[in-house]
């Protein structure tokens, strides 16, 4: 069964799809079915385009009737809703309306007066929702999903093919990971984690058997004013850029979970370590120093029948005192790599 790889650009970043097929038509099948679902959640929750129901949702701030929500929307703002209380508020995805007052690019600090008309916008608190409906209460405010959607996307992909009976694949959306399976062999996806300090490089692999992976950082986009260093994490609670780690990697069993566990991390500022060693998920955190400290529990790979039949042959052969050379057969498979996760997001 041959890896078929297809590469293209959706959600305002490169993508890749890397998957086991019997036919490269099938695995062309399998790739349209995943493209096709990825342009329909662009589609709906990009702010970007003015027939999103996001912006919908945005452009009816003020109005008390609000928006009448699907099913699906409900849920992913249900998901937030959780997170904004589980993280103390630093989650919220009515604060990308700070970015009006923030150019990374500038190298000038914004007037604390622009954050001060910006915060009355913010809160995810002041949102009247149910299941059924949205109203943004104040003219101005904004929804941005776009700390998660893509998470969520990779989620639907992976699960997409997996009904289609797509046993194997690996689907990468600007370095947010959904596996679906090992490689047909049994082998791991080797994932590769981006260093902060050489974000050119991977600090480490690490082999995944299935579920999901996500990097946040602030490394890429950030600026230093009278030798201060600003990243653009935001504290939604402030309107200022938090201070702590360079990068966090989680390995989830959703890419949905993964992304909003680096997200809500590196909001916790200098408290971060603490947080993520009490949320128990597998995760490589990064000091802007460059130290990397690892909480990782892979599972061992599943070896193969030859391999262990040959493991005993040559225990066996050691017990009488013979030589052992390598089984014929059995040689040591490379490892075959997968994706690689530590697209910074904001």
């Amino acid at each position: 069964m041959a890896l078929h790889t297809f590469r293209f650009k959706a959600m305002g970043c490169p993508c890749a799809l890397q998957l086991h097929a019997d036919s490269a038509l099938t695995a062309r099948s399998f790739a349209a079915s995943a493209r096709g679902e990825i342009e329909r959640l662009e589609q709906k929750y990009s702010r970007y385009r003015a027939d999103s129901l996001l912006s919908r949702i945005n452009a009816s701030a003020g109005d008390r009737d609000g928006v009448e929500l699907d099913a699906e929307t409900a849920s992913l703002l249900d998901y937030a809703a959780t997170c904004h209380a589980q993280s103390g508020g630093r989650f919220d995805v009515t604060s990308g309306i700070l970015r009006r007052a923030w150019n990374f690019r500038s190298g000038r600090l914004p007037e604390p007066a622009r954050i001060a008309e910006l915060l009355p916008l913010v809160g995810w608190e002041k949102v009247r929702w149910s299941a059924g409906r949205i109203a943004l209460p104040r003219a101005g405010m904004e929804l941005d999903l776009g700390g998660y959607v893509k998470e969520y996307a990779a989620d639907r992909v992976a699960a997409l093919l997996c009904d289609a009976g797509c046993r194997s694949a690996l689907v990468d959306l600007g370095g947010d990971l959904a596996i679906a399976g090992p490689h047909p062999d049994g082998k791991p996806w080797i994932i590769g984690v981006r260093d902060a300090s050489r974000p050119d490089r991977a600090a480490l692999s690490v082999p995944v058997y299935g579920g999901g992976v996500a990097t946040s950082g602030d490394y890429e986009r950030c600026m230093v004013v009278d030798g201060v260093r600003y990243g653009h994490i935001l504290d939604p609670r402030t309107g200022w850029p938090i201070a702590g780690l360079a990068s966090v990697t989680v390995f989830a069993p959703r890419c949905l979970v993964a992304g909003s566990a680096t997200t809500i991390a590196l909001l916790q500022g200098d408290r971060a370590p603490a947080w993520l060693d009490a949320l128990g998920l597998p995760h490589v955190r990064q000091a802007h120093g460059g130290a990397i400290e690892c909480r990782l529990a892979t599972a061992p790979a599943p070896r193969a029948p030859r391999a262990q039949a040959a493991r005993r042959a040559r225990a066996r052969a050691r017990q009488r005192g013979l030589a052992s050379p390598r089984a014929a057969g059995s040689p040591r498979a490379p490892r075959s790599r997968g994706g690689s996760s530590g697209a910074p997001r904001s």
